[in-house]
């Protein structure tokens, strides 16, 4: 994988964001393998596809790509919120790929992939209506919330400069996708408990400690009112799917 992003033909560009949309996206389209399938390359998406940059040739998964100059933070600005929230629900969000390049070296730092059946409502921030003076006046956007994704499915392609093995990158990719054959709403507790699991930073751990993080998902879940065996439930998805393991009763270490 080559990670200098390309150079030819950027000049007739004058603008900055539009040269950096354009070098980012060839270079997508030039070193981006599917992590679905074996396939080893990824088509650029028809011109005017809404929110789709890629599409795989074998398998017809759909990706998009979030490209900043910036390092990562805990946001990611996407696009209205309302659509984002029904493609999410609906199980017709892309998978996505999120790229810091570094400008003054015109190459990439770092990549991330995100697949489709990753989103949860609960990762998803709505932003402020656009000001009555705004072009787009009363529209509302949103932001994807990074620190609301497991880590789990923040599978990295390219870390600090390096670029991973498409095998270890498609394991990691093929280890959540049982995720896939849950209904919108269950994999959103799914993956919220498992985001829970995750932020207390031990291997091992018990139900109780789990439970300490109860009120936190309620907040995620207000219409439900038994979030405790809520908790109980989803620890035994996780711990079907792999991602958990049953050690004795009320404990569990990770996968």
């Amino acid at each position: 994988m080559n990670l200098d992003l390309p150079r030819r033909e950027l000049d007739r560009y004058k603008s900055a964001s539009q040269r950096a949309r354009v070098g980012t996206e060839a270079w997508g389209a030039a070193n981006f393998f599917c992590p679905s399938c074996d396939s080893p390359k990824l088509d650029s998406a028809p011109r005017g596809a809404a929110a789709i940059d890629y599409l795989c040739p074998r398998c017809a998964q759909c990706f998009q790509l979030k490209s900043q100059s910036r390092p990562f933070g805990s946001r990611i600005v996407d696009s209205a919120y309302s659509e984002m929230l029904r493609a999410i629900l609906a199980s017709r969000t892309p998978n996505l790929y999120v790229m810091h390049y570094d400008l003054a070296a015109w190459s990439v730092r770092t990549i991330i992939l995100i697949p489709h059946f990753a989103f949860a409502p609960s990762a998803i921030e709505r932003r402020r209506p656009l000001a009555p003076t705004a072009r787009r006046a009363g529209w509302v956007g949103c932001n994807i919330l990074l620190s609301q994704i497991p880590a789990d499915a923040r599978i990295p392609i390219v870390d600090a400069g390096s670029a991973r093995p498409a095998a270890a990158v498609r394991a990691d990719f093929q280890r959540l996708r049982p995720l896939e054959n849950l209904e919108a709403e269950a994999r959103g507790w799914t993956l919220d408990v498992l985001n829970a699991v995750r932020s207390l930073g031990k291997q091992e751990f018990s139900l109780s400690e789990l439970c300490g993080r109860e009120d936190a998902l309620a907040k995620l879940h207000p219409a439900n009112h038994n979030v405790r065996p809520k908790i109980r439930q989803q620890l035994q998805i996780l711990r079907d799917m792999g991602l958990l393991e049953f050690l004795s009763p009320g404990r569990y270490r990770l996968g």
